[in-house]
């Protein structure tokens, strides 16, 4: 059986119990940008239920424009005040250099992307460098942001100064 087949046939089983009826607006008036890393369950890290915040993934959870825009409209049209950064130990992304990874892609594909990377060499740097970003974007009203490194190895959750 694939993986999307299982996948279907869950949701079969959970759509039965499924509350919806929630509205579009988040209840906590909170935007997480996480990374896309399997390891990490947001929701259960974050202590949030669904309905609770919006949640955007990415390869690193790094700052992209898809995320600005994302992040744009969760605070101008759907409410949200607070964003929370969750980045995480021994992620793929770090130490991984643009020209190395596009040039994997193009030699297995025959075309080069035209989006950066956007690897890092060191993560609680990064996160700094996604805070002071949001801070300072004319596109977003809140600039009530704050970034945290998840372990993967305790799942203790710290917050990057």
């Amino acid at each position: 059986m694939a993986e999307v087949d299982r996948m279907l046939a869950a949701n079969a089983r959970w759509a039965q119990q499924s509350p919806g009826g929630q509205p579009a607006r988040p209840a906590r008036a909170v935007a997480v940008v996480a990374c896309m890393d399997a390891r990490m369950d947001v929701y259960r890290i974050l202590g949030l239920e669904p309905g609770d915040a919006h949640v955007i993934r990415n390869a690193g959870g790094v700052v992209t424009a898809d995320t600005l825009r994302s992040l744009a409209i969760s605070q101008h049209v759907l409410g949200t005040r607070e964003v929370v950064l969750v980045h995480h130990t021994r992620c793929g992304m770090e130490g991984a250099e643009d020209a190395a990874v596009l040039d994997v892609v193009e030699r297995a594909t025959g075309v080069r992307p035209d989006w950066p990377v956007q690897g890092f060499a060191d993560v609680e740097e990064d996160v700094r460098e996604s805070v002071r970003t949001l801070r300072a974007c004319p596109y977003l009203v809140s600039s009530d942001v704050r970034g945290t490194v998840y372990d993967v190895d305790t799942g203790v959750l710290r917050e990057v100064r």
